[in-house]
C-alpha cells in the first residue's frame, strides 16, 4: 500500500529508483534504502530541484520505442505524496514477467524485468485462471485403521487399548504366571505386544486383536525348552475330507479356540518380564514365572497340541497314523472327522448329534467360538453352491497384488512364458531380495487352491537364496497372471464313486543349471483334485525313461499315502488306484520282471513300484501325451495348451459364484 506523507520518518527522494528513509530515533543516521520500481511503459522526468545522490548507481537509458517495457532511470517524488512499492503488468500483450515485491529486496537498484524470448503464451498471460481443487488424504484411524508397531502408538486409540485389556484379562484369568522376585541366575526373556486387524472373507475388519508374545529367541535350549515340534493338518488331508463331506452331503462345522496356547502346560520353568503397560505398581521389579505356555515360546505349539490331543482321545476318537493332526471315530456306522490346524478346527461327520455333543464338550473344556458352517478357513473362502463347494483365495491374491503394487498391472494368460528359461546366473543379482522372497512365499501358500501356478512357484523357489532381475520379472509375470484370474479357484463337486487315480509326468533335464529333471504329479479322488506337486529331482537322469520312472515312483508314494488315509477315513475303493504315465519305457519297467543293466542305479525305485504293482496295490497304465494332465506341472506351456489343461485339472472360474460377494477395500480413501 502507498506510504503516506504524514509518516514521522523523514522522506527523501533520490533521482534514482531508490528511496532513502532516515529514522530520527536511531543513534546514527543510517539510511534505509528501498528500491522503487516505476510503472512499465512510463518515463518519469528528473526533478531539477533535487540534488543527485552520489552513491546511487544509474541504470542505462533505454529508448521507449525500442522496448515498450523500458524502465526510467529516475523518479520524481516532489509532485507526489505516495507511490507504489510493487507493480505487476497485467497487459495481455506484454511479454514481461511480473516484477517481484520490492519491499523484500535488499539491493539498492531494481533489476530490469527479464525479456521473454519463447513464443508460447500461457493461460495466465491471457487472464485465464481456474480455481485449484485441493484433495487431502485423511489418514485418521477412523478411516484407515493401521496396525500399531509399538505400545505407545496403540495407546492413542481406544480400540487397541480395549484389545490389550481383553488379552491381559484372559492371561490373568487363565493363571498364566505369578510374580516372583528376580534372581541373578535366572534367564529372563522379554515380551512384546503384537497388534493385528482381523478381517473377514469380504475384507472388512471384524475385530482388533492384541496379543502378548514372548520373545522365544531369548530362550536357551536344554534348559528353557527341549522339544518344539507341533503338527498341523496337511493340505491334502483337508481337500480329501472336504471331498468326502461334499459327496456324502455332510455339514462341516468350524471352531476357533480363544487363546489356544494358554491351555498348554509347561514342563520347564521360564521367567519373563512383566508386560509393557501392565506392570504391577506394587511389585514393579518382579518377573513373571510362567505356568502355562504363551505365544512366542518355542514349546508353546507342542504344549497346546498335547492338551487338545488328550481331550479328543478321551472323547473316544483315535489319532490318524497318516496325518497326526487328524482325529477320526473308530470304525462303525457313524463317522466323525476332526481336523486341527493350531487353533482352527474343522468337524464333520455323518451324525449331527455326535458333532453337537463334541462341540458342547469342547466348550466346557476350552474357551471357543462356534463359527457355524464352514465359510472362511485359513484365508480360504468356502462358498456352498448347488454344484458343490467352491474354494477361493481371491482376497489373499488381492492383498499380494496390493503389497507388491501390482493391482493395476496388465493381465497375462500364462504364469510363465514358454520361451523363457530361468537360470541361476542369468541377469543381475538383486541388491535387496526381501520383496522377492515375500512374494514367492505368498505364492507357495496360494498353492492351497491353485494347482495352475504350482510349477511356476516351484521354479521361482529355486532362486530364493540369490534372485536376479530376471527372476524378479518372472515373479511379477505370475502376479500379472493372478491379476487376470482373481476369481479362479477349486470347485469340489459331489462324487458318486470315490475312486482314486493320478497322473505323473517328468521334463527330462529341464533344469539348465544342473541338468536335473522335473517331477510333477496330480492326484484325484473321483474328479476332484486332492494332491499335486512340482519339484526338481535330486539326481541327474541319464534318459527320459529314467526321469519318467522317478516321477512315477514319487507319484506312487503319494498315491499309497492317500490310499492309507482313505482306509482310516472308512473309504475303501473297489479297485486298485491307477497311475497314468505317458512314457512307454517307464510303464513297461513297472511290470517287467527283467532287470535291465541301464536301470541298476535306480533299483530302489524300480523295486518299490514293481512290488506294489505285483501286489495289486497300484496299477500303472500308459496314456497319450495329449491327455497327460500333469504336463503343466513340469514345464511352461503355450497359452493354448495351458488354458486347455487348466480347465481339466479342476481350476474353475468362479466369477458367477463370487459376483456380489466380494466388496472392494478402499485402502486410500480421499476426501475433498
Amino acid at each position: 500500500m502507498p506510504i503516506q506523507s504524514q509518516t514521522p520518518h523523514t522522506c527523501k527522494a533520490s533521482p534514482q529508483s531508490t528511496l532513502h528513509l532516515s529514522d530520527p530515533s536511531a543513534n546514527s543516521l543510517s539510511p534505509i534504502v528501498i528500491p522503487i520500481s516505476p510503472p512499465h511503459n512510463q518515463t518519469v522526468p528528473p526533478n531539477p530541484s533535487t540534488p543527485p545522490n552520489p552513491n546511487a548507481t544509474l541504470l542505462p537509458s533505454t529508448s521507449p520505442t525500442s522496448n515498450p517495457t523500458s524502465v526510467s532511470s529516475s523518479f520524481n517524488a516532489a509532485d507526489s505524496t505516495s507511490f507504489s512499492a510493487s507493480y505487476k503488468n497485467t497487459s495481455p500483450s506484454s511479454d514481461s514477467t511480473p516484477s517481484s515485491d520490492t519491499s523484500k529486496s535488499t539491493s539498492p537498484v531494481a533489476a530490469p524485468p527479464p525479456t521473454r524470448i519463447h513464443p508460447m503464451v500461457t493461460r495466465s498471460q491471457n487472464q485465464i485462471f481456474k480455481p485449484k481443487q485441493l484433495y487431502v488424504a485423511d489418514t485418521s484411524s477412523s478411516l484407515i485403521p493401521i496396525e500399531p508397531t509399538c505400545v505407545s502408538q496403540a495407546m492413542k486409540d481406544h480400540r487397541w487399548r480395549q484389545a490389550m485389556s481383553e488379552e491381559f484379562s484372559a492371561l490373568v484369568s487363565q493363571g498364566t504366571w505369578d510374580l516372583v522376585p528376580p534372581e541373578p541366575n535366572q534367564n529372563i526373556i522379554g515380551c512384546k505386544w503384537v497388534f493385528r486387524l482381523k478381517r473377514g472373507k469380504d475384507g472388512q475388519i471384524e475385530r482388533y486383536k492384541a496379543r502378548l508374545v514372548a520373545k522365544g529367541f531369548h530362550q536357551k535350549p536344554g534348559s528353557d525348552y527341549f522339544e518344539t515340534f507341533s503338527p498341523v493338518i496337511k493340505p491334502t488331508t483337508i481337500r480329501t475330507v472336504l471331498s468326502i463331506a461334499v459327496s456324502r452331503g455332510w455339514k462341516i462345522h468350524q471352531l476357533d479356540i480363544n487363546n489356544a496356547f494358554l491351555n498348554g502346560k509347561l514342563d520347564e520353568t521360564i521367567f519373563m518380564q512383566q508386560p509393557m503397560g501392565f506392570t504391577d505398581p506394587n511389585q514393579p521389579n518382579h518377573v513373571c514365572r510362567l505356568k502355562k505356555s504363551l505365544y512366542g515360546l518355542k514349546q508353546a505349539p507342542r504344549a497346546w497340541f498335547r492338551e487338545l490331543k488328550q481331550f479328543l482321545l478321551s472323547f473316544g476318537l483315535t489319532n490318524s497314523r497318516s496325518d497326526s493332526s487328524l482325529f477320526v471315530s473308530p470304525s462303525g456306522i457313524d463317522r466323525l472327522y476332526v481336523l486341527v490346524y493350531v487353533d482352527d478346527i474343522l468337524i464333520t461327520g455323518s451324525n449331527s448329534a455326535i458333532i453337537s455333543k463334541l462341540i458342547h464338550a469342547m466348550s466346557t473344556r476350552f474357551s471357543l467360538k462356534d463359527l457355524g458352517e464352514l465359510n472362511f478357513f485359513l484365508g480360504v473362502e468356502a462358498i456352498h453352491t448347488t454344484t458343490g463347494l467352491f474354494l477361493s483365495q481371491r482376497r489373499y491374491i488381492e492383498d499380494i497384488l496390493h503389497r507388491s503394487h501390482m493391482e493395476n498391472s496388465k493381465a497375462v494368460s500364462t504364469p510363465l512364458a514358454s520361451t523363457t528359461t530361468l537360470q541361476q546366473t542369468a541377469g543381475h543379482t538383486l541388491t535387496d531380495p526381501t520383496e522377492y522372497r515375500k512374494i514367492v512365499g505368498s505364492l507357495q501358500y496360494l498353492n492351497l487352491t491353485r494347482p495352475d501356478i504350482c510349477f511356476a512357484t516351484s521354479k521361482l523357489s529355486q532362486f530364493m537364496h540369490s534372485p536376479t532381475d530376471l527372476h524378479w520379472q518372472a515373479a511379477k509375470r505370475v502376479l500379472r497372471y493372478l491379476k487376470g484370474t482373481l476369481n479362479h479357484g477349486l470347485l469340489i463337486r459331489p462324487q458318486s464313486s470315490l475312486s482314486l487315480h493320478g497322473f505323473t509326468d517328468a521334463d527330462w533335464a529341464g533344469d539348465k543349471d544342473h541338468f536335473t529333471s522335473t517331477t510333477g504329479y496330480l492326484m484325484y479322488l473321483g474328479s476332484n483334485p486332492v494332491s499335486w506337486k512340482a519339484t526338481k529331482q535330486r539326481a541327474v537322469a541319464r534318459s527320459s525313461t529314467e526321469a519318467e520312472y522317478r516321477a512315477l515312483a514319487a507319484g506312487t508314494s503319494e498315491l499309497v499315502w492317500i490310499q492309507n488315509l482313505l482306509f482310516e477315513l472308512g473309504i475303501r475303493p473297489t479297485s486298485p488306484p491307477a497311475l497314468y504315465c505317458d512314457n512307454l519305457g517307464a510303464t513297461y519297467l513297472s511290470s517287467n520282471p527283467v532287470m535291465h543293466s541301464r536301470m541298476k542305479h535306480i533299483a530302489i525305485d524300480l523295486h518299490f513300484v514293481r512290488d506294489l504293482v505285483d501286489k495289486k496295490v497300484v496299477r500303472v497304465s500308459h496314456i497319450a501325451s495329449i491327455d497327460q494332465l500333469a504336463d503343466g506341472l513340469t514345464k511352461p506351456l503355450s497359452s493354448h495348451r495351458f488354458l486347455s489343461l487348466r480347465s481339466k485339472i479342476g481350476v474353475t472360474d468362479g466369477s458367477s459364484i463370487l459376483r456380489g460377494r466380494v466388496k472392494e477395500i478402499n485402502y486410500f480413501p480421499l476426501i475433498s
